[in-house]
């Protein structure tokens, strides 16, 4: 009778065991067929001139300063461009984890704009796995130069550029990013240039230390190409300390937007019309997520 009921007593004490380890594999199994997202394809929203395929976290503020000083073959009377300088400052923020917004005001061509980004696709592994990051891009510029001689309406003014950013983080250290850009200007000065420039642009990141990463990045134009003005070619050094990233390129780009650096760079990289310049932005947090690390 004794044996009976220690039998009964065992039985009815492994029923919660069994039970807990059925739980415990469903958890598994649910953990094991959500994806995981990818994160860090670029540490900063920009590649170096343009903007990657990144958006940051939801309730995420971005500072953003930009320099481009003078050309280095200016001579030593310049400071070898040091004495030139153009900038541009920029507020940017994350409306959800997907949805990027940003204004900014630049003193080449006194031009201020506005962009917003939106993340189709997110890089992901696991069940279903997503191989690439899809970002689309649109902004508007507006040239606010005074030209007394020349009658213009702020439509006139007015730029648009559109671009699908695709990329892929091949590894912790490799990502690489391509962009079909499309750049309309509602007012172009002689017949000869086009309205609509149509440009490839290429770039990539190679980390090679835990915080600091080497980037380039090149833009073709296309056959609306307007002859008095060259592929934009950049040449950059990521380096993210805390809450900062400081980028610093060489660039043979002045204006720091897409409609200037795209379809109006009239410098020849290899021809020595070299810009020194770096990007500093500051992410504060307003509520939202932490950003991933490196």
């Amino acid at each position: 009778m004794k044996q009976l009921i220690c039998l009964v007593g065992a039985v009815l004490l492994s029923v919660p065991l069994w039970g807990q380890d059925d739980l415990l594999s469903e958890l598994e199994e649910k953990q094991e067929a959500t994806p995981t997202l990818v994160t860090a394809t670029f540490k900063g929203i920009r590649l170096i001139n343009g903007h990657s395929v990144e958006t940051r976290k939801k309730k995420n503020l971005d500072f953003l300063i930009s320099h481009r000083f003078g050309t280095l073959n200016s001579g030593s009377y310049q400071l070898f461009g040091l004495d030139d300088a153009m900038v541009r400052f920029g507020l940017e923020y994350g409306i959800t984890d997907r949805l990027f917004i940003g204004v900014g005001r630049s003193s080449f061509e006194k031009t201020y704009d506005a962009f917003v980004k939106y993340r189709l696709l997110w890089q992901s592994t696991g069940p279903n796995p997503v191989p690439l990051s899809v970002t689309w891009f649109s902004s508007v510029a507006v040239r606010t130069l005074r030209e007394p001689d020349v009658d213009l309406t702020f439509s006139n003014k007015l730029a648009n550029t559109h671009q699908l950013l695709i990329a892929r983080k091949f590894s912790s250290n490799f990502s690489l990013q391509i962009m079909p850009t499309w750049v309309h200007y509602n007012l172009i000065r002689s017949e000869d240039r086009h309205n609509d420039v149509f440009a490839l642009g290429m770039g990539g990141r190679y980390k090679v230390a835990k915080r600091v990463a080497i980037s380039a990045e090149y833009y073709w134009q296309l056959q609306t190409r307007n002859e008095d003005t060259y592929d934009a070619l950049a040449i950059g050094v990521d380096i993210e300390t805390g809450g900062h990233v400081f980028q610093l390129q060489f660039t043979n780009a002045t204006a720091m937007i897409p409609k200037g650096f795209i379809g109006e760079t009239r410098n020849d990289f290899f021809g020595g019309d070299i810009h020194f310049g770096f990007n500093i932005s500051r992410t504060f947090q307003l509520g939202g997520k932490k950003e991933e690390k490196w």
